[in-house]
């Protein structure tokens, strides 16, 4: 606090309170020299004493788990890429090269695979996956002066607030088909082949269709029919004002599950009537054309949210949790490599999980790195996101 005093003579002048004016102010983010100091004895036969020192998350490395947790949030949750950060480090006179940064991660991942496969494992136990993805540009030697579009997938459990990104060359069926292998629950998507082939594929699956991707087509039809696609609107804005009464009511599952029976149904019925009696009369071809396509192809998934109050009628959450990656693209406009699109990959898993949870990812992920050494691989709970402690 800074303390100003009048001018003139005050000797005389009696002291009767003050003023404070607040100033919101800002100061460089600071680094600083940790330093373990192990004394050293000798015993009386000549044998040297000296301590430990603590496990730490790189055993011969330098940086210490502050500072290791500093530079992957700055690059996944505040989209710094590592050359930006060497170069606002050499503003307070930090010499720090990007491949230093690039091995640190490595080793950070490699540390915490066992906790990112148990987060997979964790959210297919939930019983209810949204599943989404989105491009990923990666450099390759393949490609010298392009990139290969790889994808990110998502796989978000909305109930327990987990969410898993895992990277694959190709949007193919592929990946989710094995993360997917031996899933029973629920699975919600857009309208993606990929995804209806899985659902047709297992019986332990129910599948939920997205009811904003249904809005955006119509929305999108407007200028061309704005009659039929006002009225498409109007009936999808009645069911998602029935959601916003329920959530604002805080209705118990049963009783969101009622009141869909009864108010949402038939909304459903009189869409899907109009649907069928004004499919013949339009061109398949033209944006409303493609807007009864997409909705009569899903209808099926669309209205299985009604099944269970606990259902969700869109897949908007799982759209929120890739939004990181999509600023990360536009910092850092592609991976480096294959392994370094996985690596992105780990970290928007665990950072969106924290983002989920309310949680500080500089602390969640410092208090991580200094436990998981020596932590119980039947206790990887504890330092998940959504189960996480931190130890006083």
């Amino acid at each position: 606090m800074i303390t100003l005093k009048p001018d003139g003579d005050l000797s005389q002048a009696k002291y009767i309170g003050s003023e404070i004016s607040s100033y919101l102010a800002y100061q460089p983010g600071r680094y600083t020299i940790k330093e373990i100091n192990r004394e050293k004895y000798v015993t009386t036969e000549g044998k040297i004493l000296i301590a430990e020192l603590p496990t730490r998350a790189i055993p011969k490395g330098n940086a210490d788990e502050t500072l290791l947790a500093h530079i992957v949030v700055s690059k996944y949750v505040d989209h710094l890429p590592f050359y930006r950060q060497t170069k606002i480090m050499a503003r307070v006179g930090i010499t720090l090269a990007e491949s230093t940064m690039n091995g640190w991660l490595d080793a950070i991942c490699k540390l915490l695979k066992p906790l990112y496969e148990h987060l997979q494992k964790r959210i297919l136990e939930s019983g209810y996956v949204q599943v989404d993805e989105t491009g990923m540009p990666v450099q390759t030697s393949e490609k010298p002066g392009s990139t290969h579009k790889g994808y990110l997938w998502n796989f978000h459990a909305p109930l327990s607030r987990m969410v898993c990104f895992l990277y694959d060359k190709s949007r193919g069926p592929d990946l989710p088909d094995k993360m997917l292998k031996d899933y029973k629950g629920v699975i919600q998507t857009d309208g993606y082949q990929v995804y209806n082939t899985i659902s047709k594929n297992s019986a332990d699956i129910i599948h939920l269709g997205c009811m904003a991707h249904t809005r955006r087509y119509f929305d999108r039809a407007l200028d061309n029919d704005p009659d039929r696609a006002n009225h498409a609107l109007s009936l999808i804005g009645a069911l998602y004002k029935i959601e916003k009464d329920a959530q604002s009511s805080d209705l118990s599952t049963k009783e969101r599950h009622n009141l869909r029976l009864i108010k949402s149904v038939p909304i459903l019925d009189r869409f899907k009537q109009w649907l069928d009696e004004e499919s013949m009369q339009i061109l398949p071809k033209s944006r409303i054309g493609e807007a009864f396509i997409y909705a009569k192809n899903s209808w099926d998934k669309l209205i299985n949210y009604t099944l269970d109050g606990s259902y969700l009628i869109d897949n908007n959450l799982i759209e929120n949790t890739i939004r990181p990656v999509a600023l990360g693209r536009k910092n850092y406009m592609f991976a480096g490599s294959h392994q370094g699109a996985e690596r992105a990959a780990m970290m928007y898993s665990f950072l969106g999980t924290c983002k989920l949870n309310n949680v500080d990812p500089q602390q969640w992920l410092t208090d991580v790195l200094l436990r998981i050494p020596n932590h119980s691989i039947q206790k990887l709970d504890e330092l998940l996101p959504n189960y996480w402690i931190p130890l006083k």
